[in-house]
C-alpha cells in the first residue's frame, strides 16, 4: 500500500473491497493520468454498470445502464465524451450530442445483439408487417435505429410499447427480452431471434444449483435472459433494476444473473451483502480498459461520427423513447 500516492490511496478505498491491494498499482498510474487529462480537455467519462471497478468507481463520472447513460448523455456540458462502454452506446451519446467530440477507447467494443440486425432487416420487417411500428432496443447500430419508429432500454420497454396504444408491435432485436415483455403486456408482440452472448448462457438449471449450493440466496436475473430463467428468478430488471433492488431490499446474499462486472460494482455499494458470482463475462466490455480510455484523452483516438442523414433519423427514435 506504501506505493500508493495519497490521492490513489484516497480512490483505493472505494473498490478496496473487489481489488486486492497488490493490484490497485497496476491501475493508479492510470487513473491519475485519466484525471488530469479530463480536466485539461474538459472531459467526462460514461461508464456502463459492466465496466470493470478500476473505471467504473474511479474515473468515471456519470455511471448506469443504457437508459440513464442515454438521458445522462443529454445533460453533459463537457467538450469531450468517453464512452467507456460497447460501441452502440458511444454511437447514441454522439446522437444526443453532435456537436461534442465522442470518443470510444477501442472500436471493436461490439455487441452480439447489435451484430444480429441489419438496417436492411428492419426494411424487410416493415414491407412484412405494414402499418406494425418497430420498437428498436437501444444495443443497435445507428443505422438500425434510423429504420425504426422508437427505441428502448430494458428499464423503459414495457412503457415505451404500452405508449404507442397499438393492438400489436414489432420489437428488435432480442428475443427474449421481446417475449419477457409480452409476458407483461396485452400488446402483442412480434419479435427477432437475436441473443446477448451473455444472458443466454445462464439457465433455470443454474438457478436451481445456487438454490441448492446457497440456501437462501435471492436470484437477480436480467430480462435478457431465457423467459425460464425469469420466471424462476426472485427478480428480472435491468441492471439500474437490480442495484436498486439490492439497495432497497438489502437481502443478505444474492446473485446477479448478468455480466460479472456488475457484482463487484454493486458490491461496492453494499458491502453487508454477500454476492454469489456464477457470471459470464461479456468479451466486448472487456476491451474497455484504464490504459485505452487514457490513450483515447491522449491522442483525440476513435471519434465516433455518424452520416448526418442516419443520425438525424436514429435521433428521432431516441428522443422519442427519452420522452417516455
Amino acid at each position: 500500500m506504501s506505493a500508493i500516492l495519497p490521492l490513489g490511496a484516497s480512490l483505493y478505498d472505494r473498490v478496496r473491497r473487489v481489488i486486492p491491494p497488490f493490484e490497485w498499482p497496476v491501475f493508479a498510474e492510470d487513473v491519475e493520468a485519466i484525471l488530469d487529462l479530463k480536466r485539461q480537455r474538459n472531459a467526462v467519462v460514461l461508464a456502463h454498470n459492466y465496466q470493470t471497478p478500476e473505471i467504473f468507481h474511479c474515473v468515471a463520472d456519470i455511471v448506469g445502464d443504457s437508459l440513464a447513460l442515454a438521458r445522462k448523455a443529454m445533460t453533459v456540458e463537457a467538450d469531450v465524451i468517453v464512452l467507456a462502454g460497447v460501441h452502440f452506446m458511444a454511437e447514441t451519446a454522439k446522437l444526443l450530442n453532435p456537436d461534442k467530440t465522442v470518443l470510444i477507447p477501442d472500436t471493436q467494443a461490439g455487441c452480439s445483439l447489435a451484430d444480429s440486425i441489419t438496417a436492411e432487416d428492419v426494411r424487410l420487417m416493415r414491407q412484412r408487417y405494414p402499418g406494425v411500428p418497430i420498437v428498436t432496443y437501444v444495443n443497435t447500430s445507428a443505422t438500425v435505429k434510423a429504420e425504426s419508429d422508437i427505441c428502448c432500454t430494458s428499464g423503459n420497454a414495457k412503457a415505451v410499447v404500452e405508449s404507442l396504444n397499438v393492438p400489436r408491435v414489432i420489437m428488435l432485436p432480442d428475443e427474449y427480452l421481446a417475449q419477457n415483455i409480452a409476458t407483461q403486456t396485452d400488446v402483442e408482440i412480434i419479435a427477432w431471434k437475436g441473443h446477448c452472448e451473455v444472458h443466454e448462457r445462464f439457465t433455470p438449471a443454474d438457478i436451481r444449483q445456487l438454490r441448492e449450493d446457497h440456501p437462501g440466496v435471492t436470484v437477480l436475473a436480467h430480462p435478457e435472459c431465457l423467459p425460464d430463467v425469469v420466471s424462476e428468478a426472485d427478480f428480472s430488471g435491468s441492471t439500474a433494476a437490480m442495484s436498486e433492488y439490492v439497495g432497497r431490499q438489502k437481502p443478505p446474499r444474492v446473485v446477479l444473473m448478468t455480466e460479472c462486472s456488475m457484482s463487484d460494482n454493486v458490491a461496492v455499494e453494499h458491502p453487508e451483502v454477500e454476492f454469489i458470482r456464477p457470471c459470464n463475462l461479456c468479451p466486448h466490455m472487456k476491451r474497455i480498459t484504464l490504459a485505452n480510455i487514457r490513450m483515447a484523452l491522449e491522442q483525440n483516438r476513435h471519434a465516433v461520427t455518424i452520416d448526418p442523414e442516419i443520425a438525424g433519423r436514429a435521433r428521432m427514435a431516441v428522443e422519442r423513447m427519452l420522452a417516455v
